[in-house]
């Protein structure tokens, strides 16, 4: 690697500012200093491989604007890899800021190649799902060496941060076992981690040879994103025992990455209750001090399916505005099947709101100018400058002209016609005569 420093913190703890560091400076309208500032402090992460050529380096911070992350990925199922990449070319073009590649069949790693050479999003991974497709060999066959070089392979790759569920131990087993959880492990990385360690008897891999796994995260300047294993799968287990005990260790591990110079994200929950969110996210900033948190949703209600794109919209808002720095999108086919092209593109706009929505609460310098020129645009009834600034214009659009008003009101919209208060203000304001009629 020819430069003077490994990885992003190493660089910003050195008093280096990176290309990356400047690029994100610039766009979230902060100074050089300060963003270097935080990646020193690990509160900012900037996950930026550099063997993923192209990328569009982003900062993932509480104090920084809220990213989102899209889930992609073949299954046995569903495994059209060209499918998968409109997917991808759609998350892009509707500004999500990564990708993370779940593929769970067939030869996975020219598809995360292909993301990374060609992908300007961070991309991202969970090794131990291409444990077993990588090798060819059942779970219970694999060794600790074996997941421990998936990770170096997808490193080697150019991926920009791994999911690793190094929080678990054989301990959890016992609290697994013995109850208490209507939903036990939901995680399907924490799932897999539980059964080859009830399996073969053996400790967590990710967990024993944690300190091996940093190496490589160091040498190309990977992302460790501490998977919550225990993360609640419906809102009777949330914020329960299981969860905080797995956090604790997360907020350990947090700590001995750092130690080493690499970059940290903690990923949360999860299905939690609205009256829950602020408060996990207040214990996950303490634990982890600050270290980026990463959420899946969070769900506000387990009976929406078909619809979970907005419960998690809801959810993912709240934790945002309490300290979350990055969400995780959910679809509408969350629960029920691999997402389709729409179920991406409706899952990455509600998740788009509910980043854009929290940024806005947390007073973000100019998160709310875009919403400003729209309400210029809407006092003005100017359909073209709306369009402009809608987080989805195509949909917009669509829908206006599929119901346009008649000729003699086409300033307004067919819900109103006349009756337009913003029509009859205007008019009035200007002295003019308003018909209804």
């Amino acid at each position: 690697m020819n430069r003077q420093y490994h990885t992003q913190m190493e660089a910003a703890r050195m008093g280096i500012i990176t290309p990356e560091m400047k690029i994100v400076a610039k766009d979230e309208g902060r100074t050089e200093e300060y963003i270097r500032d935080l990646v020193a402090k690990g509160q900012v992460a900037i996950p930026a491989n550099p063997a993923h050529k192209g990328l569009k380096p982003s900062g993932i911070g509480s104090m920084l604007k809220t990213k989102i992350n899209v889930n992609l990925g073949v299954s046995r199922d569903c495994k059209d890899y060209d499918i998968e990449m409109e997917k991808v070319m759609s998350a892009v073009d509707l500004g999500a800021e990564a990708i993370m590649d779940l593929s769970s069949h067939g030869n996975t790693q020219p598809f995360r190649q292909l993301l990374c050479s060609k992908c300007p999003a961070m991309i991202g991974t969970v090794p131990i799902y291409d444990s077993v497709i990588h090798y060819q060999r059942d779970l219970a066959e694999l060794t600790a060496q074996d997941f421990i070089d998936v990770v170096r392979l997808h490193a080697e790759d150019g991926v920009d941060f791994v999911t690793l569920h190094c929080g678990i131990t054989r301990k959890t087993i016992s609290q697994i076992r013995d109850g208490g959880r209507k939903m036990n492990i939901v995680s399907r990385g924490g799932s897999l981690v539980f059964a080859w360690m009830a399996m073969t008897g053996h400790e967590n891999p990710f967990y024993e040879y944690y300190d091996e796994i940093l190496d490589i995260c160091r040498e190309h300047d990977v992302t460790v994103s501490l998977g919550d294993a225990c993360r609640p799968g419906c809102l009777a287990d949330a914020t329960d025992g299981c969860q905080i005990e797995e956090l604790l260790r997360l907020g350990e591990l947090t700590q001995r990455a750092w130690d080493k110079d690499v970059q940290v994200m903690v990923e949360g929950p999860g299905h939690v209750p609205m009256d829950q969110i602020a408060a996990n996210m207040k214990v996950q900033q303490t634990i982890c001090k600050g270290a980026p948190f990463y959420v899946l949703g969070p769900l506000v209600t387990d009976i929406a399916p078909g619809y979970d794109h907005i419960t998690a919209a809801i959810g993912g808002a709240i934790a945002a505005a309490s300290g979350a720095a990055f969400l995780c999108y959910v679809t509408p086919a969350e629960h029920l099947a691999l997402p389709n092209v729409d179920d991406v593109r409706q899952g990455i706009i509600a998740s788009k709101i509910a980043a854009h929505a929290a940024d806005i609460a947390k007073g973000l310098p100019g998160a709310r100018d875009q919403d400003d020129r729209m309400a210029d645009a809407r006092r003005k009834l100017d359909w073209d400058a709306q369009f402009l600034e809608a987080l989805d214009p195509e949909t917009a659009k669509a829908i206006r002209d599929s119901r346009a008003p008649e000729d003699d009101h086409s300033d307004t919209c067919s819900m109103c016609g006349k009756f337009c208060a913003v029509r009859s203000m205007n008019k009035a304001l200007a002295g003019e005569y308003i018909d209804i009629l």
